[in-house]
């Protein structure tokens, strides 16, 4: 008999959440390095939540009542948080819209993201838009990975999402909210805030019901269960991969 699914994926999991890249955060130029490349995992968690939203739920017209009550609630709750979530001023901005202003408030530049934003919105293909972007190979292996997930089946972009995102994105995140709580508050205040407020919600929310989520989409089968493992480890090798990078960035800097 198989292992249940979080306890096959522990070494992953701990390899991404003792990553060497946390304790490079410890000056001001690596948490802009960081930034500079994280921006695009930010952006692409997106297309897991839209995947996702569009399988179990009703998002054509006419509308019709689609999939379980719970799970049509626990989605359109996440997007309603990403897509128009109150920043630090009480204003309704998307979570990428708030680690934009992030990046802005600490200097760093955000040219790359702006490229590729802009490309998508002018109707070019994503890897057009990746090229016009000029990304590290890391990043964009990272965001093709993501999309990839994206496009599999429910059961596959449900295990990326929960045991890729919601559920290893608070212990990340605390590692990085504990080295800004000395910094300026004026230059940092931003990004603390985007990352408490992940650590909050995902903790509390998001990730336990993201949980059950693909539980409920296992079921009793086996050949799902392969599925899922196999999805959530590529989500989180995928993230290591990043880390690698942008790790090799900081000691490159020093």
């Amino acid at each position: 008999m198989s292992l249940p699914l979080a306890e096959q994926l522990i070494p992953d999991r701990e390899a991404l959440l003792s990553h060497p890249v946390y304790a490079g955060l410890s000056n001001e130029n690596a948490v802009v390095c960081f930034m500079e490349r994280h921006v695009f995992a930010v952006w692409d968690f997106m297309s897991l939540v839209k995947s996702l939203q569009q399988r179990l739920t009703c998002v054509d017209v006419p509308w019709l009542p689609t999939g379980d009550p719970v799970e049509r609630r626990f989605l359109n709750e996440i997007v309603l948080d990403e897509e128009s979530d109150l920043d630090a001023d009480g204003r309704p901005r998307a979570h990428f819209e708030m680690y934009l202003d992030a990046m802005e408030a600490v200097g760093a530049d955000t040219e790359p993201i702006t490229r590729f934003i802009d490309a998508l919105r002018g109707g070019a293909s994503v890897p057009v838009a990746l090229e016009t972007a000029r990304l590290s190979p890391g990043v964009r292996a990272f965001v093709e990975t993501t999309l990839a997930l994206s496009a599999g089946s429910d059961v596959e972009v449900a295990a990326a999402f929960a045991y890729g995102r919601e559920l290893v994105i608070p212990p990340m995140f605390e590692e990085l909210v504990a080295k800004l709580r000395d910094r300026d508050p004026d230059r940092f205040g931003p990004l603390a805030f985007y990352l408490e407020r992940h650590i909050q919600t995902d903790g509390e929310q998001h990730g336990p019901i993201a949980h059950r989520l693909v539980d409920r989409l296992i079921g009793d089968d086996a050949n799902r269960a392969a599925l899922a493992v196999s999805a959530a480890r590529r989500a989180l090798q995928a993230r290591i991969g990043l880390w690698d990078e942008i790790n090799e960035a900081f000691e490159a800097a020093s």
